[in-house]
């Protein structure tokens, strides 16, 4: 499938994979995907931007390559790692054979054949179905030695190995880069990408994510699972749920066939939507009965209102 043309487009793109998307959202995606650069999402945990790799792979019928971050990544597991053991293995059958000479058996050892190609290699091979979306996943969580690694790949989508020359992509990857801002990015890599802050979402629009991916809810369900996690998000809590936890909470509630949420099925389920035990004792009980008839009055309000 061909590149969206528009903003209106990318929306529609989303969509079919049952994103929802802000428009700023879609606008700087759309551009990423015309001017050729990286787009690096930061937002807080499960707010949905590593969705947006996802989603966008499928919608375009492109290979997802999904490199996840973690502190002490290092270019054998990221990019390239030559393979030792087959090396050895080749080094013995030589020996044994004694027909290869030391320099063409020196030279064959760094050839394509033993090259383990790792998922930022892999994302500047040419594919049929058109160049691979690469999912940078949690940037933050690398050390900065890696993250300046990564500027030859998102300046020239090339990278170097000493002992074959510099690879480079004939088309370059679309590259998704997201990080929960556990530690600033660098502004050298920052230049090289365009910026988007991913926030928690309006209670409209997570109404209607949440109508999106789990059609088969309740409506009256739906929209106060929506309502008490938004007010959830303004609780001080040590975690705030995401739109991630939205979704298994209610998905936890259909399967428990509730129509409706109750002060007992809030307290059994919390875990889904609450991951520390602080929150939810501090939530849990007289708290959520609170919160549960505080919402349910103001759906209730304006029910009538649109009755009126």
């Amino acid at each position: 499938m061909s590149l969206p043309a528009s903003i209106d487009e990318t929306v529609k793109l989303l969509s079919t994979g049952a994103y929802v998307a802000e428009r700023p959202l879609a606008t700087v995606l759309y551009l990423a995907l015309k001017m050729g650069k990286p787009l690096l999402l930061e937002g807080e945990a499960g707010v949905g931007k590593t969705e947006v790799a996802k989603v966008l792979a499928s919608a375009l019928g492109r290979k997802l390559i999904r490199l996840q971050c973690y502190e002490g990544l290092d270019i054998s597991a990221a990019v390239y790692e030559w393979n030792y053991q087959a090396q050895m293995i080749e080094i013995r059958l030589a020996e044994a054979s004694g027909t290869a000479p030391r320099e063409d058996l020196a030279s064959d050892l760094f050839s394509e054949k033993f090259l383990l190609h790792r998922p930022l290699l892999q994302a500047l091979e040419p594919d049929t179905a058109g160049p691979p979306v690469l999912l940078i996943d949690e940037l933050d969580r690398t050390d900065e030695p890696f993250e300046a690694y990564l500027l030859e790949l998102l300046s020239d989508f090339q990278v170097t190995i000493p002992e074959l020359g510099t690879i480079k992509a004939k088309e370059p990857p679309i590259v998704i880069i997201t990080s929960n801002r556990t530690r600033e990015i660098h502004d050298a890599l920052k230049r090289r990408c365009l910026y988007h802050w991913v926030d928690y979402p309006s209670e409209e629009r997570e109404l209607e994510i949440l109508r999106a991916r789990l059609p088969e809810a309740p409506e009256t369900l739906s929209r106060e699972i929506t309502a008490f996690v938004q007010r959830l998000r303004g609780e001080d809590l040590y975690k705030k749920p995401g739109v991630a936890e939205t979704l298994d909470w209610a998905r936890a509630l259909i399967e428990l066939d509730a129509v409706s949420l109750t002060g007992e099925n809030i307290n059994d389920t919390l875990g889904t939507v609450l991951k520390y035990q602080e929150d939810i004792a501090r939530i849990e009980g007289s708290e959520a009965a609170r919160l549960l008839s505080e919402i349910k009055t103001r759906l209730a309000a304006g029910e009538e209102k649109v009755g009126l």
